[in-house]
């Protein structure tokens, strides 16, 4: 996936964050991206980056956690993009404020619905056009609090249970894609200062991104569903 290479792109959850930092960086890079939000109308710095890479940039519309919203979107980048070379489900939800004693099991669904269900739901649903990307991958964006082995207090229930789960998706899309040719690979993108991370956290989103799309050009071989930090350096389970 090198600079000089275009390839085509598909990005959930794309308005804000590293979803909007990750359409940033690829198309600086010369990619074509397929940017997926809920509400493209109010997307304002996706609108602005479409206007400024013409051709290069498409919005649609995309709600993870719906399933009629998810075959239309397929549906719209199977039409533009009758191969992909890269799916990057980035698209999440942390909800806030979770005590044990207090937990809610519809919360707790619609985690695992968005930060779960979803990618693995998209992936199966776009492999006949990343069967025929070039080196085509599935890129899942998973956190250090999916670590079970990691796991010392209790905090943020919903989300960790939730990555957990994309994990174990991630090894499975792997068994499932790599004889067609589909590598997968699940990365914690650090604590980062978004509207999820907090003004506290020490990593910017830029520094984020740029780290996880230099450590995919260089990464060789068809990943197999490993889970890493963002520079590529195995994370236990």
């Amino acid at each position: 996936m090198g600079v000089n290479e275009s390839r085509n792109i598909v990005v959930t959850g794309a308005n804000r964050g590293l979803g909007l930092e990750f359409t940033r960086q690829l198309l600086a890079r010369g990619h074509r991206v397929v940017a997926g939000c809920r509400q493209p109308g109010h997307a304002d710095a996706l609108t602005q980056l479409a206007a400024a890479h013409p051709g290069h940039l498409h919005v649609a519309p995309l709600d993870v956690a719906d399933e009629r919203s998810r075959e239309a979107f397929v549906h719209e980048v199977a039409a533009m993009h009758p191969a992909l070379d890269l799916l990057i489900n980035n698209a999440g939800t942390l909800p806030r404020g979770e005590r044990f004693g207090a937990l809610k099991a519809d919360v707790l669904e619609h985690a695992l619905r968005v930060n779960a269900v979803a990618p693995l739901l998209l992936a199966q649903a776009l492999a006949p056009q990343l069967a025929k990307g070039r080196r085509p991958r599935v890129f899942n964006l998973s956190s250090r609090l999916g670590a079970m082995a990691l796991t010392e207090t209790f905090q943020t229930p919903s989300y960790a249970i939730s990555k957990a789960a994309l994990n174990m998706a991630t090894v499975l899309m792997a068994r499932a894609l790599n004889p067609l040719g589909i590598g997968v690979l699940a990365a914690s993108p650090g604590w980062v200062r978004t509207e999820m991370g907090g003004e506290r956290a020490p990593v910017t989103a830029h520094e984020s991104v740029q780290d996880m799309l230099d450590m995919l050009e260089r990464r060789a071989g068809l990943p197999a569903g490993e889970f890493v930090d963002r520079d590529g350096s195995p994370l236990p389970w």
